[in-house]
């Protein structure tokens, strides 16, 4: 109720003060574990790719931001998953991998940080071993900015990345990188299949 509630005046804000044009959400199939894997350019990006489609969706958010009494019970109705930054962090992974194999929606930005330049830099291996671990589908996510009031940003969703090779094998530290590889290359050409439009 509370998702719905925040996921609704999110979507009249964005509508007026940066509009979203979105593509490819078909792709994203309507049940099962997903992990939606996107560039990030904006504090912005968390709410963006997700407030327009039909499905619940879990986000990262810093641990200090669950101190704050009244946000903590916001955050925690709506499903964040807080992360403490700058060390590994089990409850996080452990939350993340419960969220998943419940059937559920997962967003992560790979990048691990804010990239303004625009350019899609190597990603972090989080999302490689969430993906190899729970076994969800990865969609990937071109956010095409920048952020511009009034002006539309557009966000693209892709094909599943195709990660049938990589199920069998034992996670290590190389395979996760490859995996990580493959994650990113499929969102940077997302972002200049759908630039060249």
């Amino acid at each position: 109720m509370v998702y719905t509630i925040a996921r609704a005046i999110l979507r009249l804000l964005y509508s007026i003060l940066y509009p979203l044009e979105i593509s490819g959400e078909q792709h994203i199939p309507k049940e099962g574990p997903v992990l939606l894997c996107s560039n990030h350019i904006s504090l912005l990006d968390p709410p963006a790719i997700g407030i327009w489609l039909d499905r619940k969706i879990s986000f990262f958010a810093k641990e200090e931001l669950f101190r704050i009494p009244i946000l903590k019970s916001i955050l925690h109705r709506i499903g964040t998953i807080p992360v403490r930054r700058g060390a590994g962090d089990r409850r996080a992974l452990t939350k993340t991998l419960e969220v998943l194999k419940q059937g559920g929606m997962v967003a992560i930005f790979p990048e691990g940080t804010r990239i303004k330049s625009g350019i899609i830099e190597e990603g972090k291996k989080g999302a490689a071993f969430f993906a190899l671990r729970s076994g969800a589908t990865v969609i990937p996510a071109a956010i095409l900015g920048p952020y511009r009031l009034f002006r539309k940003t557009r966000i693209v969703y892709g094909p599943p990345v195709d990660l049938s090779a990589y199920r069998d094998q034992k996670a290590n530290a190389a395979i996760m990188e490859e995996v990580s590889n493959l994650i990113m290359e499929h969102i940077r050409r997302l972002a200049n299949v759908s630039i060249e439009r």
